[in-house]
């Protein structure tokens, strides 16, 4: 479990592909302080601490639906990933409640300058029966972007044309300076895939009104 305010970013420094699963080497801060079989969360995704092969670095494993659902199979040696050690029970809830488990990706479709801060666009596609069980924005409500708690503004969904068992949704989020410094968010670009984990007790009241 994890709470969206991500610790720091981690580099890329290996990729090795076997059978279907990506090995994922990388370097961060806290690397001295992991543990095998810890669950860290990787630009949303949670995954385990496999490896602990030293200089300041640590190894994950993506499996094959991960890489299916997430931009994690996008990743190239140097890219930055937003990481989150698992959430203490001890402590504050300072975003929300974030699960780990991605649902999909999206793709910015804009980045607009506001005096200091950003606005960034997000577009996504859903199967209208997801949507039904929550698997969509709401305004003010709460979304995970790239393992970064955020509130929704102006979100929309319009049929998609020729398709009608699918939507295509919108929305926007707010970026100020700290998290676009300490994040990846200062490398994401109009047509960026970034991962989103949508609010888990809206799926669970969208679940409990189907009833």
């Amino acid at each position: 479990m994890f709470s969206g305010i991500v610790e720091g970013t981690a580099k890329v420094v290996s990729l090795v592909k076997e059978g279907d699963n990506l090995h994922i080497s990388l370097k961060c801060d806290f690397t001295d302080e992991l543990k095998i079989d810890q669950s860290v969360s990787h630009n949303g995704v949670c995954l385990t601490v496999v490896a602990l092969p030293g200089d300041q670095t640590y190894t994950v494993t993506a499996i094959r639906e991960t890489l299916d659902r997430s931009n994690l199979g996008l990743l190239k040696v140097g890219d930055e990933v937003n990481v989150e050690r698992s959430m203490r029970i001890d402590g504050r809830l300072d975003g929300h409640i974030v699960q780990g488990h991605v649902d999909q990706t999206a793709v910015c479709r804009g980045v607009d300058e506001a005096d200091g801060s950003w606005y960034y666009k997000f577009e996504y596609k859903v199967e209208r029966e997801l949507a039904r069980k929550g698997y969509f924005t709401v305004d003010k409500g709460s979304v995970t972007v790239n393992g970064v708690s955020l509130t929704v503004v102006s979100p929309e969904s319009f049929p998609v044309e020729g398709d009608e068992s699918m939507l295509q949704g919108t929305f926007q989020v707010a970026i100020i300076p700290y998290t676009h410094e300490h994040t990846n968010f200062k490398d994401i670009r109009e047509g960026s895939t970034v991962n989103l984990e949508f609010d888990i007790i809206g799926k669970y009241l969208a679940r409990l009104a189907a009833l």
